[in-house]
């Protein structure tokens, strides 16, 4: 372990630790059929809308960095207004890639910055408890993200036909917010990006160092909208929210 990563693992772990919110809101959406999916409408308020109250609320975040196309600065920040975001401390460009534009959103947050929660612009209905229980096991592990356990069997496939089946038991879907300690992850995902190495998710970068990422928790609730069928999807679980009383 570099002496770098060694002085971040040995940094104190305060109980309630700075935390910065980055929404990457900066993706091309094309499985939307040209519909940009986080201005289309979720109970009559845009998807992002819903993604920013979450952390808003959250009392274990204390910024929020949006990650945007260059385009839509405008209109978001717009939004951002109207709405009554406080912790909304800035809305900037993003980069050709994912990586590209999370670290953007990393550069920007405050010097106070302890943990960061990276979270994806189109994940509307993340819950408390969500949030909550990454930023506590980031707080202590280091680096932590949400997952729920797959449902279908899975299959390797190559060229059209089936290598192997993994066994379901071990098979996790990963969610948002991936939260890591904030110097980690920035050193991360630069050394990610020299070495032109490419990326699902936030994960992989630390990961890739060796380092260890706690589960946490996730909800399958906690969709990512990728497509029309996810909008009516999150609407019906909105409106089981609003029946139950969630």
């Amino acid at each position: 372990m570099s002496a770098f990563l060694s002085k971040i693992f040995k940094s104190s772990r305060t109980a309630r630790p700075f935390c910065s919110a980055v929404i990457v809101a900066a993706g091309s959406g094309v499985r939307m059929n040209g519909i940009n999916k986080l201005f289309s409408l979720l109970d009559g308020k845009p998807v992002l809308i819903h993604t920013l109250a979450a952390f808003e609320e959250s009392a274990d975040i204390d910024e929020i960095i949006v990650v945007s196309r260059a385009e839509e600065i405008f209109e978001i920040s717009e939004l951002i207004k109207e709405y009554g975001f406080e912790k909304v401390t800035k809305v900037i460009s993003g980069g050709e890639r994912r990586q590209d534009s999370v670290l953007a959103g990393l550069l920007e947050v405050s010097p106070r910055s302890e943990l960061a929660a990276i979270h994806d612009g189109a994940r509307p209905l993340v819950s408390e408890k969500v949030v909550e229980s990454a930023i506590k096991a980031a707080n202590e592990y280091n680096a932590a993200a949400p997952a729920v356990p797959v449902k279908d069997t899975v299959k390797v496939v190559k060229s059209g036909t089936i290598q192997s089946t993994p066994a379901r038991s071990e098979l996790y879907a990963v969610q948002t917010p991936q939260v890591f300690k904030t110097d980690l992850i920035k050193a991360a995902i630069t050394d990610a990006i020299r070495e032109k190495i490419e990326m699902t998710d936030d994960c992989m970068a630390v990961e890739r160092l060796g380092i260890t990422v706690k589960i946490t928790e996730g909800d399958y609730e906690n969709i990512k909208i990728t497509t029309p069928t996810d909008l009516v999807i999150a609407e019906a679980i909105l409106r089981e929210r609003e029946v139950s009383g969630k």
